[in-house]
Order: C-alpha cells, then sequence, then structure tokens
C-alpha cells in the first residue's frame, strides 16, 4: 500500500487554503491545517474526514513562529510531501496612500512568508528528490494595474521567487508552482490593510465575479498535481495574460481605458 502523501498549507482555515486542504484530504493525503487562529484551523480539520490530520496557530509573519511550527510538524506530523504557502493579506491604494507600516507588513505576510516555508521545507524535500511547493500569488502580480501598490507588489515578488525557484530545483524531483486568481469569492477582505476606497472596489468584484471558489481550487489542485507552473484559475485571465505578453502596448491602453470607466461609475 503506497505511503500517505503528507501535507501543509499555510492559511488553511478558511477561504481557498481551506477548499485546498478539502481536496487534498480527499486525494488520500494527510493535512496539516495551519492558520494565525487555532478554531478556523480546527475546523478545518473536522471537515476533512479521515484520520491524521492536525491544526496549528501560526503568525506567518513572524519567525519565531515558524521555527517552532517547523519543530512541531516534525515532531508530530514528519516529512512533507506538498507544501502550499497560501497566506496572506490584502491591500489597496496608490502610492501617496501607502505607509511604510502597511509595505512592511504586507512584505513580511504576502512574501517573506513563502520564504520561510520554502527555507523551512525544501531541504527535506531535496535531499529525499521528491516534493511539490505550490505559492498562492494573484493575477495582481502579473496585471500591472494602479492603486493595488503594496498588494500587487508583494503578490509579484511571490511569482518572482517561484521562476527562480523552479529553475533552481529543476531536475531534483521538486516542483514548484504559482497560482494568480483574480477576484473570486472568498473571505480575503477580512484581512484588509489600505484604503477603504479599494476595499469597497475589490469587494464588489469579489460579489459579482462570476468565478466560484470551488471552480478555483478544483484547477489549481489539478493543475499542482499535473506540474504545471503557471496557474491561471480565474476565467479571464489567461487571455488577459496572453494579451500582456504579445501585445504589451494593446494590454496598457485596455487596462487605463477599463480604470478610467470604472473611476467615472
Amino acid at each position: 500500500m503506497p505511503t500517505q502523501r503528507k501535507v501543509l498549507i499555510t492559511g488553511a482555515g478558511s477561504g481557498l487554503g481551506r477548499a485546498l486542504a478539502q481536496r487534498y484530504a480527499k486525494a488520500g493525503c494527510v493535512v496539516a491545517c495551519v492558520d494565525i487562529v487555532l478554531e478556523r484551523a480546527r475546523e478545518t480539520v473536522t471537515l476533512l474526514g479521515g484520520e491524521g490530520h492536525i491544526a496549528i496557530a501560526m503568525d506567518v509573519g513572524s519567525d519565531l513562529e515558524f521555527e517552532v511550527m517547523r519543530n512541531a510538524i516534525d515532531s508530530r506530523f514528519g516529512e512533507l510531501d506538498v507544501l502550499v504557502n497560501n497566506a496572506g493579506i490584502a491591500s489597496g491604494g496608490p502610492m501617496i496612500d501607502t505607509t511604510m507600516e502597511e509595505w512592511r507588513e504586507l512584505l513580511e505576510v504576502n512574501l517573506l512568508s513563502v520564504v520561510r516555508g520554502c527555507r523551512a521545507f525544501l531541504p527535506g524535500m531535496l535531499e529525499r528528490r521528491r516534493g511539490r511547493i505550490l505559492n498562492t500569488a494573484s493575477f495582481a502580480g502579473l496585471a500591472g494595474a494602479p492603486s493595488m501598490m503594496t498588494y500587487g507588489v508583494s503578490k509579484a515578488a511571490v511569482v518572482a521567487l517561484s521562476e527562480q525557484l523552479r529553475a533552481e530545483v529543476h531536475g531534483t524531483g521538486v516542483s514548484v508552482s504559482v497560482a494568480c486568481p483574480a477576484f473570486f469569492q472568498t473571505n480575503l477582505l477580512e484581512n484588509w490593510r489600505g484604503s477603504e476606497r479599494m476595499k469597497g472596489f475589490a469587494d464588489k468584484m469579489m460579489t459579482g465575479g462570476k468565478d466560484k471558489l470551488d471552480d478555483v481550487a478544483d484547477k489549481i489542485f489539478a493543475a499542482t498535481e499535473r506540474g504545471d507552473f503557471l496557474i491561471l484559475p480565474t476565467r479571464n485571465e489567461p487571455k488577459y495574460w496572453r494579451m500582456k505578453r504579445w501585445f504589451p502596448e494593446k494590454y496598457f491602453r485596455k487596462l487605463v481605458e477599463a480604470v478610467a470607466k470604472r473611476a467615472k461609475k
């Protein structure tokens, strides 16, 4: 009988993290659910069914807490087969409205948590010559859209990190994927930082969007299992990404036109 794969997911207490935990558990994996709120992580565990899943509370923005979590995984869970760096916080607003505190918090949580996860668990994967790493970024990290300054930059950095890491581990048996969804219905705004006006815009885009959480999670899970690198799981983003790559000036014109139209509304 094959050994159960062991999966760790940060931000597993709700939203996309919880949905991915359910998909890995359904596939026969045992899942370590990590969240800043222990009760949310425990609630996810109760939804998974099966045995062996664990809940851990941790602030992914803390070096110390990440080290404690890594030690807990070593002693309670064992070696990882899949690492999902999913935890993050949302923000919005133009450069002139940002604060250095906001920049530091977004980079600590959205970017450096991915660094912490990779530094903690990649060595074991390389030693065993197998493993998967999935990093949750955002289409905001590719789009170059205005008024998403701290969030877009932090997620663009996650994409760049994933690209470089993919090249570094090529041929080692470890695969790297990065998911870049656009707006879909989830609870990301609960941890909002930045402009209230942009929060209202983001809420409208999320609640009015056609992409559903379960569909996005299904696409990300399937693509990661295939070993795909860049995952664009929301319906319009593949065509926007192709336009930006092949016709960058046309993409930019369309972008500023769309922003101007929304501003008038």
